[in-house]
């Protein structure tokens, strides 16, 4: 059974200049999509290795006014139904919400269908709007055709303050939005949900203030690697392990999702999240 998704966000600009990233064709390609060809009120369309079912345009535009788009998407056989909606909160400040039907959060743990990719996907895609909006560099985009998932940040801030929030249970817990219980030793645990969750992955491998990979199983090993210049931090990160005929897109996608807010949480001096709003299907 499926339900409605809803993602929010609270954008840093005026509600103009954010739909216009989502509008212009231009601008959608340098954050979005590989392909996006727009005429509204008729076309809406965006393909590519960055999209979910990227091989051709699958969307169909349903409704387009000035602080709405709509459009049916059609993901791995089943039409799904997407909506982007602004509300301008300042003159610099406008709160997003995407809603998406069809998504199964059981779907996206065992990669049955593409579908699976879509709460995770979405939030990647958001939190690379606010760098573009903010002038920041994007996070890697995560690349459905291909099984080769790494990628790398550079954070302004020293390696050993970004180990510290990867390694601490509460600082992690703060930039992530989501409680994060940590054993930072070999052998110790990594527990999405906090310790009490039921489910922790392993690390396996740790060199303190430079080195830590995770063992999530099926998904198959995170490994975190810092390297400190001039100050800042390049973060590699590289996913390694799983089903190369099954990539964990979906947990992928999350994962670099996360590190957008890690990299503002030591950037910004009066840092605040900008998620407002994260709603799972009903009994996710």
């Amino acid at each position: 059974m499926s339900d409605l998704l809803k993602l929010g966000a609270r954008l840093a600009a005026p509600v103009e200049a954010v739909r216009r990233a989502l509008t212009d064709p231009a601008e959608l390609r340098v954050w979005f999509a590989e392909h996006a060809e727009v005429e509204l009120p008729r076309r809406y369309e965006f393909w590519g290795r960055y999209t979910p079912d990227g091989d051709a345009p699958h969307q169909r535009l349903l409704h387009a006014d000035e602080h709405t788009l709509r459009f049916a998407w059609l993901l791995d056989g089943v039409e799904t139904t997407s909506e982007i909606s602004l509300v301008a909160e300042g003159p610099d400040s406008t709160l997003l919400t995407v809603t998406q039907s069809h998504f199964v959060f059981a779907e996206a743990l065992d990669g049955s269908t593409i579908r699976g990719v879509l709460q995770t996907w979405w939030s990647l895609s958001i939190g690379n709007l606010a760098a573009h909006l903010e002038g920041r560099p994007l996070l890697p985009r995560t690349d459905f055709t291909s099984a080769d998932l790494r990628g790398e940040l550079v954070i302004g801030a020293p390696a050993e303050r970004v180990w510290a929030s990867l390694t601490d249970s509460a600082e992690a817990s703060a930039w992530f939005g989501y409680p994060i219980g940590i054993e930072p030793w070999v052998g110790g645990r990594y527990a999405m949900g906090g310790f009490e969750s039921g489910y922790a992955a392993k690390v396996i491998d740790l060199e303190p203030g430079r080195r830590m990979s995770v063992d999530w199983g099926p998904t198959g090993v995170t490994t975190w690697e810092l390297a400190e210049s001039d100050g800042k931090t390049r973060l590699t990160f590289v996913q390694s392990g799983f089903d190369e005929g099954n990539p964990p897109y979906a947990a992928w996608s999350g994962s670099v999702a996360g590190l957008f807010e890690l990299r503002r949480y030591h950037e910004m001096a009066d840092w605040q999240p900008i998620w407002v709003m994260a709603e799972l299907p009903t009994g996710a």
